[in-house]
């Protein structure tokens, strides 16, 4: 019931939000204990660069909102190494609070637009 309410409002937030290949789409996938992010371009629907907890090596021991932080820098690594500096937020259905707020005004203070 919950996942198919967020899945709804993920359908409804995609009608809107679409990823060029000049501005391209960073989406957001969190689950209790990781996050996922990607940065996709959806004229060819390809994902560009690609970041989750999972990749740190030490992500069992860490807090969640220290995830976050170090995924937001992994990801803003690679999108500038790419010459990415303009993104459009996609939340993924998720309510604008708590680990995807953080990650959103992370990005923005490592520097990318959106």
């Amino acid at each position: 019931m919950k996942k198919e309410k967020r899945l709804i409002r993920h359908r409804r937030i995609r009608v809107k939000v679409k990823g060029t290949a000049e501005m391209p789409r960073l989406n957001v996938f969190r689950t209790n204990e990781n996050i996922y992010v990607q940065i996709i371009d959806d004229t060819v629907g390809k994902t560009i660069i690609s970041a989750n907890s999972l990749q740190l090596t030490d992500h069992k021991k860490i807090s969640n909102k220290d995830k976050v932080i170090k995924v937001a820098e992994i990801i803003v690594e690679k999108a500038k190494k790419m010459g990415i500096n303009r993104i459009v937020f996609d939340r993924g259905g998720f309510s604008y609070k708590g680990r995807v707020k953080l990650l959103a005004e992370k990005l923005r203070e490592l520097g990318l637009v959106f």
